[in-house]
């Protein structure tokens, strides 16, 4: 969600890799995120934990950038809360569709993400892909395929479905950010702050209509220590300490170095799945898993 600006002076191999050592842990965190929220979170609570995820951090993240915030244009304000919007669907999506699916199949399935983007860039700039992307393309969509069948070849389940949703409104909002001039030279923390508010306040607005599930003071009633601790982590370490971490590590370190790293994401959330929730992935869902991370990875090269 933030502004790059011109690249950072080339650091020594040693100091290079205390400024990549934040930038992985948010890897890492970001990747134990989905069986993270999928341990505290049931159908009936998804919009509740929302609110209260973001409405912890939200205080921080204005009291931190105040002045800026107020600096911000009326045009400014209406990008960034457009921008909120998606970002609210976006959470929304994931977070259901973690609650329906595996932890790992949901790391997996969200890296779609970085081949979807480049794509929908070509098609929006009318310009065709190469042939190594489209071929990456065609190895991660595979990897998906097997990823997604258990026993045999089924249709995807439900959450599998709308993970494969945000994967998609995630390259959405990526697009809009570019193409939204308002936003383009804002303070990245205000730009955050914003798109935040606008997506707290759609969970807000949602967990007062009948039907959506247990309000957020419901829900917090509750809570057991592990549920509050898996809400910590999801505040304060995979929102807050992310965003720092990333303001901090573009201003000494270059911005593709930062995307190579936090690209490794799928690689935690798997592992994170496998070894702490216990879950199991057949001969097919290991060879899927296998083919997404080198479709992505191939991608990721071939879009550059």
């Amino acid at each position: 969600m933030s502004t790059l600006a011109a690249p950072a002076p080339a650091l020594a191999p040693h100091r290079a890799w205390l400024a990549d050592l934040p930038v992985l842990l948010v890897a890492v965190v970001w990747g134990g995120s989905y069986l993270a929220a999928k341990g505290i979170t049931t159908t009936h609570t998804v919009v509740a934990v929302l609110v209260l995820r973001f409405a912890l951090v939200l205080p921080v993240l204005v009291l931190a950038g105040w002045r800026r915030l107020r600096a911000l244009g009326p045009a400014q304000l209406r990008g960034a809360a457009a921008l909120g919007l998606v970002l609210g669907g976006i959470f929304l999506l994931e977070t259901y569709g973690v609650v329906h699916t595996s932890a790992t199949n949901a790391g997996l399935i969200i890296s779609l993400t970085m081949i979807f983007t480049p794509l929908a860039e070509s098609a929006v700039r009318r310009r065709k892909p190469s042939a190594a992307f489209l071929g990456a393309a065609a190895v991660s969509v595979a990897g998906v395929v097997l990823l997604t069948q258990g026993a045999g070849f089924t249709a995807p389940g439900t959450g599998d479905l709308l993970i494969l949703g945000a994967a998609l409104a995630r390259t959405v909002h990526v697009l809009l950010m570019a193409r939204i001039k308002a936003v383009q030279d804002a303070d990245p923390l205000s730009l955050t702050t914003v798109q935040l508010g606008a997506a707290v306040l759609v969970f807000a607005l949602l967990a007062a209509v009948p039907g959506t599930g247990d309000g957020p003071w419901t829900a917090a009633a509750d809570f057991g220590p592990a549920e509050w601790a898996g809400l910590a982590f999801l505040s304060v370490f995979c929102t807050l300490f992310a965003f720092f971490v990333q303001m901090w590590a573009v201003r000494r370190t270059s911005p593709s170095r930062v995307s190579l790293l936090l690209g490794t994401e799928p690689l935690w959330a798997a592992a994170a799945g496998i070894a702490i929730g216990g879950e199991h992935l057949g001969p097919a869902g290991l060879a899927g898993a296998a083919l997404v991370l080198a479709g992505t990875a191939w991608g990721r090269r071939a879009a550059r």
